[in-house]
């Protein structure tokens, strides 16, 4: 009996280390160089584009094969990390060092790759009103970064080396948590290597059934979200703000939902500005007690990704005494579900290109 009973242990065993064995892991390094021009998106910042700017951008990435259904789904992207060296060839400017989570997705048989990636950043020479009084681009060493990139990429071609090129932007902003903030953008040439750390090894993509529909009623969601931020006079003070969102959003599908509700804004740093302007422009006709409250209405999509989602929505201020960068608004950025519904935002408020604040929320969705 005790044998049977040690036979049965080993079977199990083995059983479960063949279950570990199909998880398959693929790990692929990639090196690019880059040569661009920095975009002139505001005439404010044509005196600092003086040079072509370059760099490297070094990726890790983990290939993905299907085992989470969400994998199948978006056409097994990988998923990793970048690191980004910008050298703006503009001393006032400064350089860049990045650090940036991303997704790769695969289109035309896998060999288009785009790239997408959001992290943080730092500048080597800010704004400083003794030193770098010229630096209108950056208000802090440290910047929020997006970064995009399509290649036509093919890996493991010799002994695991592969190449990629293509094209690829860069965009800098501190998101007026600290003026000056005219950011900047940069377009670039880039062309690189790539080598899979298991090019010996190939698996094969699982293939799922993806016909079963996702039908969901209406769902509603509460989010409050808060941060701190200052208008474009530079020395004029950070505040805090916070805002309150309501809205009902309805799943199209596995991938996808609409959404449509409305923002009550509390941003202290109009108050500060309604106040210089009513002092320092008589001409603007800004009376001190303006109310710096905003109520909007949106329309939005949301992305489903696995436990993340993307959001971009359209607003539009219904209540909007004092005007600040016109009645339209949007917002982009990141939802993380804990559970089915709780979860975490961050996100970037802004007036068409003109940002205005990065927001930090929570949330439930009923």
């Amino acid at each position: 009996m005790k044998r049977l009973l040690y036979l049965y242990v080993i079977l199990c065993s083995c059983n479960a280390f063949s279950q570990e064995k199909k998880i398959a892991k693929k790990y692929v390094l990639d090196a690019s160089q880059y040569y661009g021009s920095i975009l002139l998106h505001n005439p404010d910042i044509s005196h600092l584009i003086t040079e072509h700017p370059g760099g490297v951008i070094l990726g890790f990435n983990r290939k993905r094969y299907g085992n989470e259904e969400w994998e199948s789904q978006f056409g097994y992207p990988d998923t990793g990390f970048s690191f980004v060296y910008q050298d703006t060839n503009n001393p006032t400017l400064g350089n860049h060092f990045g650090l940036y989570a991303h997704y790769n997705f695969y289109f035309l048989k896998r060999n288009l790759q785009f790239r997408v990636g959001q992290g943080l950043a730092y500048n080597t020479n800010p704004y400083d009103k003794n030193d770098n009084f010229r630096n209108n681009a950056y208000g802090s060493h440290i910047l929020a970064s997006t970064l995009v990139m399509l290649n036509y990429h093919k890996e493991n071609l010799i002994a695991g080396l592969g190449f990629k090129t293509g094209i690829s932007l860069l965009h800098y902003s501190n998101a007026n948590f600290k003026a000056p903030n005219t950011s900047t953008n940069t377009m670039a040439f880039n062309f690189g290597l790539t080598y899979d750390l298991n090019a010996k090894e190939s698996f094969e993509f699982v293939q799922r059934k993806t016909d079963e529909k996702v039908t969901e009623p209406i769902r509603y969601n509460f989010a409050l979200r808060a941060g701190a931020n200052t208008s474009d006079v530079i020395n004029s003070g950070r505040y805090g703000f916070w805002m309150l969102s309501a809205y009902a959003d309805k799943r199209l599908g596995r991938k996808s939902a609409i959404q449509f509700g409305t923002d009550v804004f509390f941003s202290n740093f109009l108050k500060e500005l309604i106040r210089y302007q009513s002092i320092s422009f008589p001409e603007l006709d800004v009376a001190p007690d303006t109310d710096y409250k905003r109520v909007g209405v949106f329309v939005g999509h949301e992305l489903f990704v696995n436990k993340l989602s993307v959001i971009a929505q359209l607003g539009y201020y219904v209540y909007c005494p004092f005007d600040f960068e016109g009645r339209i608004y949007n917002r982009i950025g990141l939802k993380r579900y804990f559970g089915d519904k709780v979860f975490g935002a961050v996100t970037l408020k802004s007036h068409a290109a003109k940002a205005e604040t990065v927001e930090f929320g929570v949330g439930i969705r009923l």
